[in-house]
């Protein structure tokens, strides 16, 4: 296709942070483009600002003060000459404003059209604008009467079950299944709170359920010169709380004849609101191979690499040559998928309890170089993990000239991929990937809920009597690397230690033997024997049962991150500690689950309350999280108020025992 270079660029401002941040940077370095980057307080030291020829701190860490500024972030590319803004995904790339406002101070907005993104940035008008384009949507509600009345009106006439979902909202916020008429108002009234929250809009829709659906996308991409194209699907149907969890290219479940069909009726929404650069237009399919306009995303997908890769292509690299006014690089019959590609999300979270998204240090980060295999992160070693954002920290590709080969490779990656300092769902994705119904093909948007619910990932919440071993062995070692005499240190007889370890309230008492790198160590019932063979300060090779593993784990002062393959443990060393009586479950005082904010507060001193009753709300990493009375009793005391910023296990409502004791 011919160039036609109208809008050239020189200096690119990324507003954004983390993995999509390093990601633009990356190509746009490789391109010869400047690049700039934004970052508030708690970024400072963030992989991509050290990346960029240039940063500009914008603000206090929450994203209100910084990330969703449009005014310091213009402002910032005003002060370092920038002549384009890419702003990655999530904050404020799909605001219509900051595209505009971008506009007017004549700077390139490397993404669609104001008006469009304000168009699909509605789940109700872009609805009634795909149907008018004939592209099918699911029944439902997406009036403009948003009053409760109306709303619950016309989900008796759909039908249950349906969904309530948030006009402006993606990601799962603001978005319910209602499976009873009797939860409805209060399902309405909390996806209405939680679309204000994330969205600035509690504007609401009502769709249809489509039970077991596969959830397909079809990536587009549009210029200036009336060109669209698509680049094949991706099937993100592994979901958790309606968040993609794997996503793949291509769809084991698509043929080519519904290939061409969805990507004729995605070119066909984009060319109805007049689209430019990147785009993704996302379709629920049923059993029966009947699809459905979901939404449109009017940016870079968080998944787009699996498509680069079964394309061969660079989208970021399109982004910038659409934005420079060029035609589209390849026409639809040069479009040609090879291979196969898997991506899976790395976050911040604790399968184990209920995903509650962590915070802390990174105390370890380290994947193996592989061919095919590809790691986007925006991490390092000694980065905090603030609550202010989005807890997903990395994403994981893998490559195969087949779907299996793909699976395989990813699946050994991810194994060997090591996360330590704060509970994360590697092992959560190493499981999916290597079970049998994912493996062949049959998962649907029900996966986890219906053949992957009680998966050890999330079911066992404490650690194996041989993980304690583990870690007493590692304790044990470290204090001998430490002696005076360091590894050359030994004893002619035997000598026994015992250590008293910590995790997450629960105390593990592991007595140990050392007869000179050969270990008898007890904890419980259980004697392990074990052995070390091989010991630095970040792993440790250990035979247990004549099998040689290597472990890694990292210190942090007492505390031991230790993943021996059944989950992130994060162990404290008390055997020195003077006693400190634990609290007993149930023992009335609610605490804060993790650094966050409280938007609601539904108790006051002197009131009764029964155990699973919501006291309060928090929010945190852009999620509501309700905090429960573990007991029946009479609130005690309120510590706290809505709108106050609170650290992680501070407490916030005391609430006596109504039995008396």
């Amino acid at each position: 296709m011919t160039s036609i270079t109208s809008n050239p660029i020189t200096k690119v401002l990324i507003a954004n942070r983390g993995e999509i941040a390093v990601r633009v940077i990356r190509t746009a370095r490789e391109l010869g483009y400047r690049t700039v980057a934004v970052y508030s307080e708690a970024d400072a030291d963030a992989p991509h600002v050290q990346m960029a020829d240039q940063g500009v701190c914008i603000g206090a860490p929450a994203v209100g003060d910084s990330y969703l500024r449009s005014d310091k972030i213009l402002e910032a590319a005003q002060r370092t000459g920038a002549d384009a803004i890419h702003p990655g995904y999530g904050f404020l790339s799909e605001n219509a404003d900051f595209a505009r406002a971008c506009e007017a101070a004549g700077l390139t907005f490397i993404g669609p059209g104001a008006d469009a993104i304000e168009l699909m940035g509605s789940k109700r008008l872009s609805k009634i604008a795909m149907i008018e384009a004939g592209v099918p949507c699911i029944p439902g509600y997406e009036g403009a009467d948003q009053s409760d009345n109306t709303l619950i009106a016309e989900a008796k006439r759909i039908g249950f079950p349906l969904m309530v979902k948030a006009s402006a909202g993606g990601g799962g916020r603001g978005m319910r299944l209602v499976h009873h008429e009797r939860e409805l108002a209060e399902q309405i009234r909390t996806a209405r709170s939680e679309a204000q929250s994330a969205f600035g809009s509690d504007e609401l829709i009502l769709e249809r359920a489509v039970i077991e659906p596969r959830h397909i996308e079809i990536q587009v991409f549009a210029d200036n010169h009336g060109n669209c194209i698509y680049l094949g699907e991706r099937d993100c149907s592994v979901q958790r709380r309606h968040q993609k969890v794997v996503e793949e290219a291509p769809s084991p479940f698509v043929n080519e004849t519904l290939r061409t069909a969805m990507g004729a009726a995605a070119v066909n929404a984009a060319l109805a609101c007049k689209y430019r650069g990147a785009g993704t237009v996302e379709f629920l399919v049923d059993k029966d191979r009947n699809f459905y306009f979901l939404e449109m995303n009017t940016r870079l997908q968080v998944e787009h690499p699996v498509t680069e890769l079964v394309t061969g292509q660079d989208l970021v690299a399109w982004q910038l040559q659409v934005a420079c006014g060029e035609t589209l690089p390849l026409s639809q019959d040069d479009i040609r998928l090879q291979g196969h590609a898997v991506e899976v999300r790395l976050y911040a979270e604790d399968p184990r309890n209920q995903f509650m998204p962590q915070t802390g240090r990174v105390l370890r980060w380290d994947w193996p170089e592989r061919k095919d295999f590809r790691v986007d992160h925006g991490i390092a070693e000694g980065q905090v993990i603030s609550p202010h954002y989005d807890p997903m920290l990395a994403k994981l590709i893998a490559y195969g000239k087949n779907r299996q080969e793909a699976l395989r490779k990813l699946a050994s990656a991810v194994t060997d991929t090591t996360l330590l300092g704060l509970n994360n769902n590697r092992l959560f994705l190493e499981n999916i990937l290597r079970h049998p119904e994912f493996i062949a093909g049959n998962a649907t948007t029900a996966f986890i809920e219906q053949m992957f619910a009680d998966d050890d990932s999330m079911s066992v919440t404490q650690p194996s009597a041989l993980t304690l071993a583990t870690a007493g062995l590692i304790y044990f070692q470290r204090g001998v690397a430490q002696s005076p005499s360091g590894y050359n240190w030994r004893r002619s007889s035997p000598k026994s230690y015992v250590y008293d370890l910590e995790f997450e309230g629960e105390h593990y008492r592991v007595s140990l033997k050392d007869d000179n790198d050969h270990f008898s160590i007890s904890v419980g019932e259980e004697t392990f024997q074990l052995e070390l063979v091989r010991w630095n300060h970040t792993h440790c090779t250990i035979v247990y049962q004549q099998v040689r593993e290597k472990v890694c784990f990292a210190f942090d002062g007492d505390s031991l991150a230790l993943d021996c393959g059944t989950g992130h443990f994060l162990f404290t060393d008390l055997t020195h500690a003077p006693a400190v009586a634990a609290l007993a479950a149930g023992s009335g005082q609610i605490k804060a689950t993790m650094d966050g904010s409280i938007v609601a507060i539904f108790v006051e001193p002197g009131q009764t309350v029964f155990a699973g009753d919501t006291v309060a709300v928090l929010e945190a990493m852009k999620m509501e999280h309700q905090l429960k009375a573990t007991l029946d009793g009479v609130v005690e005391s309120v510590s706290c108020s809505v709108g106050q910023q609170v650290k992680s296990r501070q407490l916030l409502v005391t609430i006596a025992s109504g039995d008396g004791e």
